[in-house]
């Protein structure tokens, strides 16, 4: 991060060092009667992916005498609104959300509790991703209802996917990020989000590419474009 010229404004936070919050957050829904504990293992439950978790033990773990993961209850009518600063109106049924787990079988805290916590904890405003977390956000927002906890503003942006339209990633040779080449990086990344920097800054600092990028961005240029397709190739100099 600090090679394309970010960098954080506060202390860093480690997960690893919060499991008490977590597993406060964990009893709490489990008082409120908001999670069930799942028996499932990932193989039971392939094919599933795209429409949710069946509620299998919704009614208690199919199978005894084996560790479980506790699932965060969706009820069967629940439909999240929320309005997307770049995507606009988002709008997720239980069906399509499914019970997420928020504790695993092994102990472990789940991403999608442990990170609206931690939001919270660290009073954010604005979360900016991309666009593949919408589904992420939903689950997050009902979390955070059950919670108490307030909902930052979204801002999904475009994914870059190749021309497959698979996300990229090291399993499909993808060209990986070098530090080095930042600036022709940022070049790249600005034109392919519809705000190409002038010729004259193609060159420059990351952080004088950052500093126009920041003064000239418009949220509309990029307005329900879920993803963009990664044309050009860089090649180390």
């Amino acid at each position: 991060m600090e090679g394309f010229g970010l960098h954080w404004d506060g202390d860093v936070i480690y997960q690893s060092q919060r499991s008490d919050v977590y597993v406060a957050a964990v009893h709490e829904l489990e008082s409120a009667g908001l999670t069930y504990q799942c028996s499932c293992s990932r193989r039971e439950l392939a094919g599933n992916e795209d429409t949710g978790y069946p509620g299998t033990c919704r009614n208690g773990p199919t199978r005894a005498g084996i560790p479980t993961a506790t699932r965060f209850r969706i009820p069967d009518d629940c439909v999240v609104f929320f309005d997307d600063l770049i995507q606009g109106n988002c709008r997720f049924r239980a069906a399509e959300l499914g019970d997420i787990v928020i504790k695993r079988r092994d102990g472990i805290i789940a991403y999608q509790l442990a990170v609206i916590v931690d939001d919270a904890a660290q009073h954010v405003s604005n979360v900016v991703r991309g666009a593949d977390l919408l589904l992420s956000t939903a689950w997050q927002i009902r979390l955070q209802k059950a919670l108490s906890l307030p909902s930052p503003r979204y801002a999904h942006l475009p994914l870059v996917v190749e021309q497959s339209r698979e996300k990229l990633g090291k399993s499909r040779h993808s060209v990986p990020v070098d530090p080095q080449l930042a600036n022709t990086y940022l070049t790249m990344v600005l034109r392919m989000l519809n705000h190409a920097p002038p010729p004259e800054l193609e060159n420059d600092t990351p952080a004088r590419q950052l500093a126009w990028a920041a003064r000239n961005w418009t949220m509309g240029a990029l307005a329900g474009v879920r993803s963009v397709t990664a044309r050009d190739t860089v090649h180390a100099k």
